[in-house]
């Protein structure tokens, strides 16, 4: 099943200039999602995950399907002021602006094996962020995967230093 057919593209969102690529077709049609949930896990290097990763908010919805498939624990990294403890935080840039993500500073035990998850790799500041903080935690990040890759932003570079899986990618 080609997964592309599900994503569709919405031109000068969220300001002029950007292509959004929107995912909620996909997460409309439960063949599509079983599909894409299937071929994260045969993309998965062999080894155990004490932790799945999802970066908000939409990063939450394969991240969870990942976990409970991985019989692994869930961590969401969110923006700021939505965890209600102590937290780490890091800023970075995106391709229209600045952000900033958090995580829970005891979401993650030292030496725990991370995926990290979020639906679109675009420059690569919002994954570079997220890695960093489970760096901070004193996670080990396995691998970082993407449902959809805009290979033209680059954002792989920015994250070259892990193993990067990607379903769908746009040149």
């Amino acid at each position: 099943m080609n997964l592309e057919p599900y994503v569709r593209n919405i031109i000068d969102f969220p300001k002029k200039g950007i292509s959004y690529k929107d995912i909620t077709p996909l997460l409309l049609n439960p063949e599509a999602m079983r599909m894409a949930v299937k071929l994260f896990m045969q993309n998965l290097p062999h080894t155990n995950i004490d932790k799945v990763v999802g970066i908000e908010s939409r990063g939450f919805f394969f991240a969870t399907l990942l976990a409970e498939k991985l019989n692994a624990g869930f961590i969401p990294v969110r923006k700021p002021g939505k965890l209600p403890h102590r937290t780490h935080t890091e800023t970075y840039d995106l391709e229209y602006g600045s952000d900033t993500l958090e995580i829970h500073e005891d979401a993650i035990k030292k030496g725990e094996r991370i995926l990290l998850h979020d639906d679109v790799l675009a420059t690569g500041g919002t994954a570079a962020a997220a890695c960093k903080l489970i760096e901070k935690c004193g996670g080990e990040i396995v691998q970082c995967n993407f449902l959809v890759e805009l290979e033209f932003l680059n954002g792989i570079e920015k994250i070259s230093d892990y193993n990067v899986s990607s379903l769908i990618k746009y040149s």
